[in-house]
């Protein structure tokens, strides 16, 4: 027989652990993974000496923009940027205009990804409508959101409409989405608290980047630690699946290995600013509300970084938030005026993949926190998150050897910047294939407008609207 791809000779990132294999597909799916030179023909041949092969990356928390904001980014710029960062499904996040807090809106929303999105997707609907939410989950999302946050200063990112603080409000959604059998991911964030130490900041005449950064990480870190406690006590009283954004505390990390030592159903992310941008006041000095996203003292982002590879914090996912560079500069002066947020889904693969470079990491880790484990979490597995036989051919080919200095010039997104210019890192997809297309080819782009599927749970039954 004669396989329409056979990946030849790449040492694969494989369930039972790292062989070199061959990998042949037909048609959506992954047909055969044999030992090396013994797979059948193909209709077309990749060679993959010396290339390392993970599942395609599956991005739980990616800010694409549309609708509303489109000039920020948009659906063509997001695909462009998974297919040469090794993402094969984005989740996008609820905070657009009009945001999916009902299912019209979310209707609204899909119809548009199935128009356009280049890339699986999915969206990650907003849990604060009370009676929507049963409606929301029968439209196949793999995830409600909440945002604990409404900005100070400015309008967006987390505008009104999409935010609670209550915990009575809390508790009842954490029980509706409960009743649903889905996930409830969580921006944690005490802002009564944070109104207090805000105004502290205000009173002495501090507004600028410095002191926004600084308001964040306050008493280190209380707003985090406070509001987390607080998620996890209602999580133990409702049985909801939690799972916690925006690790960033040595607190944070110790609650939630006793919460899962316990056996609850808890999990959590990191993002990339936690551990190569936000974690060094040198990057806030030089770059100022570019770099926030939010600082994280060393000791945390070293407490995170250690829960991130054992595990307790379970996955990482971009927080990918392009802002244009406008949106940015009023920061310099008031930080609350800038708008919060950092561009990462073309490059975090390769920040990671420097990191196993230096043997900070396992390349097994990078494929558990990137891939497999965010699918096991959300119900896309075994159809993704592995490379295995059956599953959807979704596989990035990394070169581990291949290096390069990052730059502006590089950028996909819209925004046209990156936080990370000037970073060298080591090890870049060459390869990557979205249910058995080749979407990035030796290099190349290859995308197309609505090859993208939504990306719905195994055991899913989805409402035709």
């Amino acid at each position: 027989m004669t396989h329409d791809i056979v990946i030849r000779g790449a040492k694969a990132v494989l369930e039972e652990g790292i062989r070199i294999v061959d990998i042949a597909t037909d048609g959506e799916r992954i047909a055969a993974i044999t030992d090396a030179g013994a797979a059948p023909s193909g209709h077309r041949e990749i060679k993959a000496d010396g290339l390392v092969a993970l599942p395609g990356l599956i991005d739980m928390h990616s800010h694409h923009r549309e609708p509303g904001f489109s000039h920020k980014e948009d659906l063509g710029a997001i695909g462009r940027q998974c297919a040469a960062g090794g993402v094969t499904t984005s989740v996008a996040m609820p905070n657009v205009s009009p945001p999916p807090t009902t299912a019209k809106n979310l209707d609204d929303m899909l119809e548009l990804y199935r128009e356009r999105s280049m890339v699986d997707y999915n969206v990650n609907a907003s849990g604060v409508e009370l009676d929507e939410i049963p409606k929301l989950a029968e439209r196949g999302i793999l995830a409600f959101k909440i945002f604990m946050v409404v900005d100070t200063g400015r309008s967006y990112p987390h505008m009104p409409g999409i935010g609670l603080h209550k915990h009575g409000e809390l508790y009842e959604r954490m029980k509706a989405v409960k009743a649903t059998g889905l996930p409830l991911m969580i921006h944690p964030h005490d802002q009564a608290l944070m109104d207090a130490i805000e105004r502290e900041y205000w009173d002495r005449g501090e507004r600028d980047f410095r002191a926004y950064a600084r308001a964040y990480a306050h008493d280190d870190g209380v707003i985090w630690d406070t509001a987390v406690a607080v998620l996890l006590r209602l999580q133990e009283a409702t049985g909801v699946r939690l799972h916690l954004l925006h690790t960033q505390t040595r607190r944070v990390v110790e609650m939630l290995r006793a919460a899962k030592a316990a056996g609850r159903a808890v999990s959590a992310e990191v993002n990339p600013w936690c551990f190569w941008l936000g974690n060094d006041w040198a990057n806030i000095e030089r770059l100022g509300s570019y770099a926030l996203s939010y600082y994280v003292a060393p000791h945390h982002s070293e407490a995170v970084y250690a829960g991130f590879r054992d595990g307790t914090v379970d996955i990482m996912a971009t927080d990918h938030a392009p802002h244009l560079r406008e949106e940015k500069e009023p920061g310099w002066k008031d930080g609350w005026k800038a708008h919060t947020g950092t561009p990462s889904e073309q490059f975090y693969l390769s920040l990671l993949l420097t990191d196993v470079a230096a043997g900070k990491l396992s390349y097994e880790r990078v494929a558990e926190a990137t891939a497999t484990t965010p699918a096991k979490l959300f119900g896309l597995y075994p159809r993704k998150g592995a490379i295995r036989v059956g599953a959807d051919a979704d596989v990035v080919l990394v070169d581990p050897a291949k290096r390069r200095t990052i730059t502006d010039a590089d950028v996909l997104s819209k925004c046209g910047w990156t936080p990370y210019a000037g970073r060298d890192v080591r090890g870049l997809p060459v390869y990557t294939l979205l249910r058995g297309e080749v979407i990035l080819d030796d290099g190349a782009l290859a995308v197309r407008e609505g090859y993208g599927r939504q990306a719905v749970r195994a055991d899913a039954r989805v409402l035709t609207t």
